[in-house]
């Protein structure tokens, strides 16, 4: 058996290649929503019951075969670095949280800034830091252990103060010139960044404005339950290094590393622990991962027969049969990335497979490309904002120990930007770039 040869094979357009996804929705999703708990069902098992039949339906290929080609989902290549991302990002997060640098933080941010404009200056602090860095998985990396450490000396939830970050963190992941969704919509539509900047720039704000200023309504009933303890500056650096390699354009692996040896040496030397709890911090972090990992490992697979079966073709075909006008143009390649991504469960994926038709449609269609460079982008992101089993989600999650659905309900700058972006397209907005 030739392995090489598994992957590129793809059935025809077939509808019912798209159940897999309706299995996992309906064992996670409906069962959680009918029992009223978000954490009756591990997201684990939803995973492993939809990966089996999606298995038991495919076609063409022998049981082993299925299997392998599956596998080779699980194992693409950028599963594969997701994963390396995570496995790190737990490391940071357990061994900043042992040698206190995850206190240290949350009393300075408490000092800084008062009650009434902590909600806001979270989402605000997470807007600027994931423009300046283009991922959102770096700055929910950075942000959710703070942002969870001031939910309980406040009378805030955890669920909703990490909903604030996660929601944030998608502000940068579309705007942001360095943002991989970035360069994947404004290359595909062959269009410069700057320009789908300003098209996306005029959605995205009005957005953003109306949650931050939801935040300082909402913010200005909360009561600190806890005072400010002492701020140990010197416990801050770890997260001063992070944040400031970030935004330096540092790659996210090597940021993590330098926030890794940053907490092993403050630690050390402030005595928080020895040579071997650090280790041993490291390794509850990673631990700590392994359900995001599991999960991560499955959702790649379960797409990869997804995609096998014909169930993108299909969506990519029916999408496209019907579109009549320039403003059925615009709503097309928003609900062909839109379903593109609940499929590859990845916003730059979903963009680099549906960019080169969306393209096509906006030159039949005279869509401005600047326009539909935007569309490919906003809705990418509003999508993997709010589905369960995204990267972002997933992580926040595993920072914090919550389900990703009861998050999801509290996810209101992706929510907005979706409305924002849906109503620029029926109302021709802005003006310029439609």
């Amino acid at each position: 058996m030739d392995y090489n040869k598994l992957t590129p094979i793809i059935n025809k357009p077939n509808a019912w290649a798209l159940s897999p996804l309706v299995v996992f929705l309906c064992m996670y999703l409906v069962t959680s929503l009918i029992v009223d708990d978000f954490y009756k069902v591990p997201i684990t098992v939803a995973f492993m019951g939809a990966s089996a039949y999606a298995v038991a339906i495919t076609k063409g290929l022998s049981l082993n075969d299925r299997l392998v080609q599956y596998s080779g989902g699980a194992a693409n290549k950028n599963i594969m670095l997701m994963i390396w991302i995570f496995i790190m990002a737990g490391a940071f997060a357990e061994s900043a949280k042992a040698m206190g640098a995850i206190d240290a933080t949350v009393n300075l941010t408490m000092q800084l800034l008062p009650g009434n404009l902590l909600l806001a200056g979270i989402f605000l602090a997470s807007c600027f830091i994931s423009l300046s860095i283009g991922t959102s998985v770096g700055t929910i990396v950075a942000l959710v252990p703070v942002a969870a450490g001031i939910a309980a000396k406040t009378d805030v939830s955890v669920v909703f103060m990490t909903a604030i970050v996660v929601g944030g963190a998608f502000f940068g992941d579309n705007l942001s010139f360095i943002s991989d969704t970035t360069i994947a919509a404004t290359r595909t539509q062959g269009c410069v960044m700057r320009d789908k900047f300003r098209a996306n720039f005029l959605i995205a704000i009005p957005a953003a404005a109306a949650v931050f200023v939801y935040y300082i309504i909402y913010g200005s009933h909360m009561e600190v339950t806890q005072a400010a303890g002492t701020v140990e500056w010197v416990k801050v650096i770890p997260y001063i290094i992070v944040l400031g390699t970030a935004i330096a354009g540092m790659n996210v692996m090597l940021v993590l590393v330098l926030g890794i040896l940053s907490t092993g040496i403050i630690g050390m030397a402030c005595g928080s622990f020895d040579f071997f709890a650090w280790f041993g911090s490291m390794g509850e972090g990673i631990i700590g991962m392994g359900e995001l990992i599991i999960v991560t490992l499955m959702a790649g697979g379960l797409l990869e027969l997804i995609r096998f079966n014909g169930g993108i073709d299909y969506i990519l075909h029916r999408l496209t049969k019907h579109i009549k006008s320039k403003r059925g143009a615009e709503l097309s390649i928003a609900a062909l990335v839109s379903l593109a991504n609940v499929c590859t469960a990845n916003n730059t994926i979903a963009i680099i497979t549906v960019g080169p038709l969306a393209s096509d449609i906006a030159d039949q269609y005279r869509v401005d490309k600047r326009k539909s460079a935007s569309i490919l982008d906003t809705f990418s992101c509003v999508v993997q904002g709010i589905i369960p089993y995204g990267a972002q989600m997933l992580i926040a999650a595993g920072l914090t120990q919550l389900s990703p659905l009861a998050i999801i309900c509290y996810l209101y700058y992706p929510m907005a930007l979706g409305v924002a972006a849906l109503l620029s397209i029926l109302f021709r907005y802005p003006k310029r770039y439609s």
